[in-house]
């Protein structure tokens, strides 16, 4: 199985993983086509520089050949003055951010706004829909920008369709997003593992104030990941670093066993001095011991809550475990009880035991190992009067034995067009099917 895993320890940014891609050995031509298709007059500047020692690769977005604005802009935040590079291109933006429509604006304003490209979520999925770009690249990208709404609206309480993005819709970061979905998809990796997200610190200026790292955007993308916060008083984690992780929705963990055959180091803007702005990819392929088998935690308690219950088994989700059971058992002197059976690759048995014994009442564990028979997983999108959905599909030697749409995309539409999920769901199965004939 091919796998790769990201080390944030430098937080993520969206230049900086398209660069750890194509350090990594991405055919740089996959991001400047993606880049093309959008018709922005957008292209990347691609080069190698220099983040205290580590040789990296940086990715640029020109407009009009030009440096897009996030790139060029100067800032004024104290964590974020200029540090000495190899490269002429060491400014670091404000942070990403909307603004809310309905706000009062003057001429001089509504003149600027023009000029920083403030386009709605609408905008930006036209945009991208009527692209040449292939179905599964447009989902991706349109699933992060979407997440991107959602904090934003949720931030601002106004409606997702409702807002503007500025930074996040300019051209810069609409080719951030888009190169790396064509990128991500190019890999054609099987699963992703990711370390926890360092946010960095210190303060950032947004656009209805000052607020501390991460920004209020940045915060609510990653809630219920892993993160802390090391090392340095600056913004690590961007909207759109964030954004993507969550669109990509990896296994947090620590690097998994794996044989690694590729590894590339993304460059941030900045070049701190003793600290390497960089994301660094390790992509390979899962050694033979871990193949064929599964570990099994389990243990029967019968005086768990339902709330205690229904965190374990999330946190569990979260360390990485494959899959997580509870099933209602009668214990002894006729007790009812719940069964926890948790399955997990050798690799994350230490932490799911220790949470078991940390936050259960359970006094043991009983660990053992099972041969299981997989079937080869992928994804295809198919388009539907509610938008594109997602269909996963299961096969062996290159036959179909299961095809379902992925539940969560077939919940957002539904949200959005106001239909039940199960119309959604219907929708999406005789899309797929229609491709079959």
């Amino acid at each position: 199985m091919r796998i790769a895993y990201l080390d944030c320890f430098a937080g993520i940014s969206g230049d900086m993983f398209l660069g750890a891609l194509l350090d990594a050995g991405l055919d740089p031509q996959i991001l400047h086509d993606a880049t093309a298709a959008l018709s922005l007059g957008a292209s990347l500047k691609i080069e190698k520089v220099d983040r205290s020692g580590i040789s990296c690769t940086k990715v640029h977005v020109l407009e009009g050949g030009k440096l897009g604005e996030a790139d060029s802009q100067p800032h004024t935040h104290d964590h974020f003055q200029d540090q000495p590079s190899t490269t002429t291109h060491t400014h670091q933006p404000k942070t990403q951010h909307l603004h809310k429509t309905g706000h009062p604006h003057t001429h001089e304003e509504e003149h600027s706004h023009d000029h920083t490209h403030g386009r709605s979520l609408t905008a930006i999925r036209e945009l991208i829909q009527s692209s040449s770009l292939v179905p599964e690249i447009k989902s991706f990208a349109i699933r992060t920008f979407e997440l991107l709404g959602s904090s934003e609206a949720k931030i601002h309480n106004v409606d997702i369709e409702k807002i503007h993005f500025h930074e996040v819709g300019a051209v810069d970061a609409i080719a951030d997003i888009v190169a790396a979905s064509a990128g991500i998809h190019a890999l054609k990796i099987d699963k992703w593992f990711c370390s926890p997200l360092n946010i960095g610190g210190g303060m950032v200026d947004c656009a209805h104030g000052r607020f501390p790292v991460p920004a209020p955007a940045t915060a609510d993308l990653l809630r219920g990941l892993p993160t802390y916060s090391a090392h340095v008083e600056e913004e690590l984690v961007t909207p759109t670093g964030a954004a993507i992780i969550r669109a990509l929705s990896p296994t947090f963990a620590p690097q998994p066993q794996m044989r690694v055959l590729q590894i590339g180091y993304g460059a941030g803007t900045r070049n701190s001095k003793g600290f390497p702005n960089v994301l660094r990819l390790n992509i390979g392929d899962t050694t033979d011991s871990t193949q064929g088998s599964v570990a099994v935690l389990e243990t029967a308690i019968d005086d768990i809550s339902p709330q205690i219950l229904a965190y374990v088994t999330e946190t569990a989700l979260a360390q990485g475990a494959l899959d997580v059971m509870s099933t209602a058992v009668q214990m002894k002197k006729g007790r009812l009880g719940t069964l926890i059976t948790i399955l997990a690759d050798d690799d994350h048995v230490p932490a799911l035991e220790q949470l078991l014994l940390r936050e259960t009442s359970t006094l043991g564990i009983r660990i053992h190992h099972e041969r299981r028979s997989c079937l080869d997983r992928a994804h295809t999108t198919v388009t539907t009067p509610y938008g594109d959905i997602r269909i996963k599909i299961g096969s062996r030697d290159g036959e179909i034995f299961n095809a379902a749409p992925e539940f969560e995309d077939c919940r957002t539409a539904a949200a959005k067009h106001n239909v039940a999920i199960k119309t959604v769901q219907q929708a999406a199965t005789s899309a797929y099917l229609q491709t079959k004939r």
